[in-house]
């Protein structure tokens, strides 16, 4: 019995254990007509078998151990705030199939309550906190958003605030390292993605105007030739792996749903082959209705979406009256790409020295990742969140003789 069990553990550690049957009849022989003498040799056997069965389940547990293991330190807290188990790194770390299946096909992914409820209040306090002073309503024609007797016209005008990442409370700065929104960061933009645009805050009143569609891979209504390829706004996916060049992640404040207006989008225009027809850019094509999409969101959804998808905003007119409409619009491109300049004042006054270094290597000037470019990581041996790609010296010394700096 000892041997047999023996034997069979055994063949489980060597992948055979289908094959244990024969084996286990031709030892039993084999003992039989040794006798007693080979107690001994089968009890070691034995043995040898437990210590096998007991390293394999040590394997099972290491491994189950590495694939559970913890972010670094500088993350931790962010994770627990974000209401993330840290250790569940199969949920927060990359995109699932479904998730890039959708992205690919629909140029945008609602993804569904990505910020806890306390984090959403914690960016409206801000938000009411500032508005008094420097929001700052489009009520001039020049700073409109829909042409007069559009489809996205309306009475009032939507309301614009700035300057978020220098405020004394860090809600928004902690956006541009929130632990779940950099799975999705990561995937699409690579290593080193970084803020491109200075983040908006959108307010909009009962009965304000929407946005004419806009964005896309191909020029529009937007004063250059109509159907030019537009190098700045593109999307690709290469090899099962998506990529765009700007990113928008509009973080939802509010309920919006389906018909009370706002964000649009036309589903797979990121792959479009042909402009935009300037009737549908204003939503007064026949067709317009039922291709255009407004997704419904709850506070604490975010909309990504890539700017080479044809999108705009439908005015708002909730069902409940005087709901307010409330979004943080921040956009985000590869390590060595740029759109928007705010990077070349520094984000404005004194917003590094508000930030950790996390934060800080998001607002990196775009280069690329190789040149030593501080980037995020989940290396839970990293003090401070990031990583960088070490050059050799040789060539740095070299391209410092010759260029008079360390970096060409």
């Amino acid at each position: 019995m000892i041997l047999r069990t023996a034997v069979r553990a055994v063949a489980f550690a060597s992948g055979s254990l289908g094959r244990t049957t024969t084996t286990t009849r031709s030892v039993r022989s084999r003992s039989l007509k040794l006798g007693a003498n080979n107690l001994a040799r089968s009890t070691c056997f034995s043995s040898f078998a437990v210590f096998a069965e007991s390293s394999l389940r040590g394997s099972r547990t290491l491994r189950n151990r590495q694939q559970r293991q913890l972010p670094n330190r500088s993350f931790v807290k962010q994770y627990a705030a974000a209401g993330v188990d840290p250790t569940a790194t199969s949920s927060t770390t990359t995109m699932t199939p479904e998730e890039l299946f959708w992205f690919d096909l629909n140029g945008f992914l609602v993804i569904r309550g990505a910020l806890t409820q306390t984090q959403v209040a914690g960016l409206n306090a801000a938000i009411d906190a500032h508005v008094p002073a420097k929001a700052r309503a489009r009520e001039s024609q020049p700073l409109k958003n829909a042409a007069p007797n559009s489809a996205m016209a309306a009475a009032g005008s939507r309301i614009d605030l700035g300057g978020m990442l220098s405020w004394e409370e860090p809600v928004f700065r902690e956006l541009l390292t929130h632990p779940v929104l950099a799975k999705y960061l990561k995937t699409i933009l690579g290593k080193g993605f970084r803020l491109d645009h200075q983040p908006l805050v959108i307010v909009q009143k009962h009965e304000s105007e929407g946005f004419a569609l806009h964005g896309g891979p191909l020029s529009g209504d937007d004063g250059a030739p109509q159907g030019r390829f537009n190098p700045e706004l593109q999307y690709r996916c290469v090899n099962g792996e998506p990529w765009t060049s700007l990113l928008a992640v509009s973080v939802c404040l509010c309920e919006a749903e389906a018909g009370d207006g706002g964000f649009c989008v036309l589903r797979g225009s990121h792959k479009l082959n042909f402009a935009v027809p300037n009737d549908v850019t204003h939503g007064l094509e026949a067709r317009f209705k039922e291709h255009i999409h407004q997704p419904a969101t709850k506070p604490g959804d975010v909309i990504l979406f890539s700017e080479a998808t044809v999108h705009g905003a439908l005015p708002w007119r909730p069902r409940v009256e005087g709901k307010e409409r409330r979004l943080a619009l921040l956009r985000f491109a590869p390590a060595n790409m740029a759109y928007g300049r705010a990077y070349t004042e520094e984000w404005g006054a004194q917003v590094l020295g508000k930030c950790t270094p996390a934060q800080r290597a998001v607002l990196q000037p775009p280069f690329a990742p190789r040149l030593e470019r501080k980037v995020l990581t989940d290396d839970p041996d990293s003090e401070d969140g990031t990583t960088a790609f070490r050059r050799s010296e040789h060539k740095r010394k070299h391209d410092e003789e010759i260029f008079g700096t360390p970096y060409f």
